[in-house]
């Protein structure tokens, strides 16, 4: 184990930078993989991004919130946990500006992806009620943590009922790039490989965020930030660098649904990083024990969703030198409450 009161500032520094690296550097190759299983399980980019992808590339922030809540930290699990959600709506904002041809979000329009943002802020509702209504636990963890895995769960399932059987469909336009299988994947062998190649890196990605989880708690206590600020700018950004690789990977690559579904689906998942740090916060019910900075980046992260919700419905074909008002937005609300944060904490 890592002594955290013996750590130095530059020894947690560096553990922090390195580990951020190898997130990064492994994360890019978790959306390869990623693209070729979509098409090897038939799942198709926008499922698969939000059931696979989105929680392996989420992995290191579970691993982070987990950490902190573990050692009691509360502010630096729900901070690590909310801030990444609302960092890799920001990088889908980044990644929108990577894609030239059109807006992103009108490029990759698709029916499970607006169920997956409806979902997110759903769950995310569904915690602030818990952090604002009575007190309520069942063997030190609320209730809520249980309701936020069935919900999340059903909206799994429904997205994926809907890609088969959709109600409706976004419009097709020129600029439309629809997720279609490649066919020639689907015929080749080697998936046993491929799989093995995706569960070695997701592991990897996990140990690093265990160190970044660690370093976090130690810079706390060397440099005097809060603990949200610690969470929500360096754990969360640094743990969620996966999804600003692979989502502008993706987007290079041509597979849009996939990078869109990558972030939205895993934003998803991410909420679920509140129901793992309860069971492992032992003080009681970890939604309490926050204060008013967490609910701020939740509230946040709620509006940020929903501007992002308001594009996908909309889909601006062009905007602004083909950036949607969506990511315009996002990126200006996510860097004006970066900026509350700080000057608050």
């Amino acid at each position: 184990m890592i002594d955290l009161e013996h750590l130095s500032l530059t020894g947690a520094v560096l553990m922090f930078a390195v580990s951020s690296l190898v997130i990064a550097l492994v994360g890019s190759r978790l959306t390869r993989l990623a693209d070729r299983l979509a098409d090897l399980t038939g799942l198709g980019e926008a499922v698969f991004g939000a059931a696979l992808l989105g929680v392996s590339t989420s992995f290191p922030g579970s691993v982070a919130s987990i950490t902190a809540a573990a050692a009691g930290r509360a502010d630096l699990a729900v901070g690590n946990a909310v801030g990444g959600i609302a960092a890799q709506t920001a990088f889908l904002a980044i990644a929108d500006m990577v894609y030239r041809r059109a807006n992103l979000e009108h490029a990759a329009a698709s029916v499970p992806n607006l169920i997956n943002g409806a979902l997110l802020c759903g769950l995310l509702a569904l915690a602030l009620v818990a952090a604002t209504g009575p007190e309520l636990t069942l063997f030190g963890v609320h209730p809520v943590s249980l309701a936020l895995l069935v919900m999340y769960a059903f909206g799994l399932r429904l997205a994926s009922q809907t890609r088969d059987e959709p109600g409706w469909r976004p419009v097709r336009t020129v600029d439309t790039l629809e997720d279609r299988p490649d066919e020639d994947r689907r015929r080749q062998s080697g998936a046993a490989r491929i799989w093995l190649a995706f569960a070695v890196s997701v592991v990897v990605v996990g140990i690093a965020g265990w160190l970044v989880g660690t370093a976090g708690i130690a810079l706390v206590r060397l440099t005097g930030l809060s603990e949200t600020v610690v969470g929500s700018l360096f754990t969360a950004i640094a743990t969620s660098l996966p999804e600003l690789v692979t989502s502008v990977a993706a987007v290079r690559q041509g597979a849009l649904t996939l990078a869109v579904g990558g972030i939205i689906g895993g934003n998803t998942f991410d909420v679920l990083f509140l129901s793992f740090a309860d069971v492992a916060y032992r003080d009681g019910s970890i939604y309490h024990a926050i204060g008013p900075q967490p609910l701020f980046i939740i509230s946040l992260t709620i509006l940020l969703t929903a501007i992002l919700l308001l594009g996908l419905i909309r889909r601006e074909r062009h905007g602004v030198a083909n950036i949607g008002f969506e990511s315009v937005l996002v990126l200006v609300g996510y860097l004006l409450g970066i900026g509350v944060l700080v000057s608050w904490g």
